[in-house]
């Protein structure tokens, strides 16, 4: 596959194909580059596949870091795993996502065992559900992240409480897949919410996106728990030095209350001429 932009509505971000390979659809676009991809859905590509390679019973990806070793092509891509510690209550997994032969994100997820459901009642302990999140707004017109008809601005929606797509350094917005991570499989909670996790260094951001790029190199997730339903609310704020590094900060969200953070360094760049 080439990256030449398909104008169909893609049916997920990505279609399965034969020994463990995924094809990325045009659902994947960044918003700076047609032939590459936005680093949302191969985190969570990444994420779906340490599930379905190592389903520990009892055990919950509680973080994951995906560095990404440079431009992800719009293009097939493998993901291979591997335990480099086991245990009874902690495990660390590591991945590898290629493309053409070539390395192009490395990964490892922390997974931690789960106790009974009421644990924790009796301790002092305040629960999540007692974190108070705003309401999901009406429907909102849909804008591409300030930027439209690019792959991936259109594959979500989002329904922005605080902020504005530029200029703001801090902002609030609900924001959903609105397609399967893989063609023909459930879309997973952690699959929800590492689609659009990556996106809290652009709906916070403080530049305009057709004149800079602000691209993270790597991004971690840590979880608590997982999304209950399909909306996931980022609550991030960017933060930039004046010779071109950032960084991202941000909590997670959903409608019971928080569920985790995200952080992303920041590249800061003069966006490439037509």
């Amino acid at each position: 596959m080439s990256g030449a932009r398909d104008d169909k509505a893609p049916e997920a971000y990505y279609l399965p194909g034969p020994d463990g390979t995924f094809t990325a659809t045009i659902a994947t676009e960044s918003p700076w580059d047609t032939r590459a991809q936005h680093g949302g859905p191969p985190c969570a590509l990444i994420g779906h596949v340490i599930r379905e390679n190592h389903p520990e019973p009892g055990f919950r990806i509680a973080r994951l870091t995906v560095e990404f070793l440079g431009t992800i092509p719009r293009s097939d891509v493998q993901v291979t795993t591997e335990v480099v510690r086991d245990g009874r209550r902690i495990r660390l997994i590591e991945a590898t996502m290629t493309s053409g032969g070539k390395k192009v994100a490395l990964a490892r997820a922390w997974q931690i065992a789960t106790g009974p459901d009421g644990l924790l009642e009796g301790a002092e302990f305040k629960g999540a559900k007692e974190v108070e999140v705003p309401a999901l707004p009406d429907p909102q017109p849909q804008g591409g992240f300030g930027r439209p008809g690019w792959g991936y601005g259109e594959s979500v929606e989002g329904r922005r409480i605080r902020g504005a797509y530029r200029g703001t350094g801090y902002a609030q917005v609900w924001m959903r897949p609105l397609i399967p991570l893989v063609a023909g499989e459930k879309m997973h909670p952690l699959d929800r919410v590492l689609v659009v996790a990556d996106s809290a260094n652009g709906v916070s951001a403080r530049l305009e996106m057709s004149e800079w790029l602000y691209v993270p190199p790597a991004v971690t997730v840590t979880l608590h728990r997982y999304p209950e339903d399909e909306w996931v609310l980022i609550s991030a704020r960017s933060d930039l030095a004046s010779d071109g590094v950032g960084s991202t900060t941000g909590t997670l969200s959903d409608s019971s209350g928080s569920i985790g953070s995200v952080t992303q360094p920041l590249l800061i760049a003069p966006a490439p001429r037509a």
